[in-house]
């Protein structure tokens, strides 16, 4: 039956069962039906390379299961969190700085920071990549990636308030 199956077919066929298996994971019906509207993009993109057409159901479960695997450790590694209830933990900046940053300095000061601690903190903050994926496109050691982005960002902290501070060219 799989093999004669079309798209819309395939998608008639197993979107409840997918949809029921997703909702008993998620536990959330807007996750539920994003994660069996992603299996189905997935196999529209992938599912071409499937052998054995008989196991069609297998791999959308399958790759149902993987993908929301995925949305919770990305949800591990990025949680929300309310901004009230993180106050404690962000930084403290000073009022000049606060009030005087845009986005023209804040790319002027990154662009004089050292290469090494640059490329860190450019894809952390504007390409918003995780520090696993910083690592591997850096080809560097995870713990290497942090202690970069933590150096970067302290010296990136100094080169704001010190512009700041300084007064402005005539």
């Amino acid at each position: 039956m799989a093999d004669s199956l079309d798209f819309d077919g395939l998608v008639t066929s197993y979107y409840g069962a997918l949809y029921q298996f997703a909702f008993s994971l998620a536990r959330d019906e807007a996750e539920a039906c994003d994660l069996t509207q992603q299996t189905f993009c997935i196999w529209a993109n992938k599912g071409h390379q499937l052998r054995d057409q008989s196991k069609v159901k297998t791999w959308l479960f399958t790759t149902l299961h993987r993908e929301f695997l995925g949305t919770r450790r990305k949800m591990t590694r990025f949680p929300h969190v309310e901004l009230e209830l993180a106050s404690a933990d962000l930084p403290v900046v000073p009022p000049p700085t606060l009030h005087h940053l845009d986005a023209a300095h804040m790319l002027e000061a990154l662009a004089r920071l050292d290469v090494t601690y640059q490329a860190p903190v450019a894809l952390f903050y504007l390409q918003d990549y995780s520090y696993n994926e910083i690592a591997e496109i850096l080809d560097v050691p995870l713990g290497t990636v942090k202690s970069r982005l933590a150096r970067g960002l302290g010296r990136l902290h100094q080169l704001l308030t010190t512009a700041q501070s300084q007064p402005p060219k005539s």
